[in-house]
């Protein structure tokens, strides 16, 4: 499987006069690089720039210093709840390892944290209002290989605030070019859809009044049965 297409593989020449205020309707990941030696996700290339494409026919690219890399399956086209089209991503530090970012059409707009060691990384697994608050909240597993830890952040104007985390769920293997499972709304709420860190069972997570509670739904066979969980039942 050939990973980190983007969403919408637009690259048009375009000039970018008037891009920051137009909407972004396509990102990729672009400049190979094999400067980060991990290899977490098969293969030792990452990426050292995102271009956006928008709406109006411009594009715009963003390359990250020789210190970082895209470590990443591919960039995800979000929306908060007012509506705004951002891009989120996972950037990683050559000495202090992965964080998730979001970019806009200026560029970097808000990060959490780095996990702070070389070749640590975490895999995402979505971004939405998960408590109903108007609030855009961040999910991912932090080191899914090793801490095995879901960990949520709430974007609050340019800033990204801690927000909870629950230990002994997981949603990636070494080597996978790939993330299963994700967000779904089935109900009052979206829940988190993960496996727990044995990869024996299918677990959803919810965030309520600050605090991550998870319920086994059924066992974890493969990827698939992660993907699959994302529809409502």
């Amino acid at each position: 499987m050939i990973r980190r297409l983007g969403l919408l593989l637009v690259c048009g020449a375009a000039p970018f006069a008037g891009a920051a205020t137009a909407e972004i309707n396509g990102a990729r990941y672009v400049e190979p690089t094999t400067r980060y030696e991990h290899g977490v996700l098969g293969d030792a290339v990452e990426y050292g720039a995102l271009e956006l494409s928008f709406d109006n026919g411009a594009s715009k690219r963003f390359t990250l210093p020789h210190s970082r890399v895209f470590e990443d399956t591919a960039p995800r086209l979000i929306r908060d709840p007012q509506g705004n089209r951002l891009v989120l991503v996972v950037e990683s530090s050559l000495r202090e390892g992965a964080r998730l970012a979001l970019y806009d059409g200026r560029g970097l707009f808000a990060a959490t944290p780095y996990v702070g060691r070389p070749h640590r990384w975490l895999a995402p697994v979505g971004a939405a209002d998960l408590d109903g608050d108007g609030y855009l909240e961040l999910a991912y597993i932090d080191r899914p290989h090793l801490a095995k830890r879901l960990r949520v952040w709430r974007l609050t104007g340019k800033s990204l605030d801690h927000v909870a985390d629950q230990s002994g769920l997981t949603n990636h293997r070494i080597g996978w070019d790939h993330i299963p499972g994700g967000i779904r709304r089935c109900g009052e709420v979206p829940e988190m859809v993960t496996a727990t860190a044995d990869w024996s069972v299918i677990a959803i997570s919810t965030l309520r009044e600050g605090r991550i509670t998870t319920r086994a739904i059924g066992p974890y066979r493969d990827p698939d049965s992660l993907n699959a969980a994302l529809d409502c039942p």
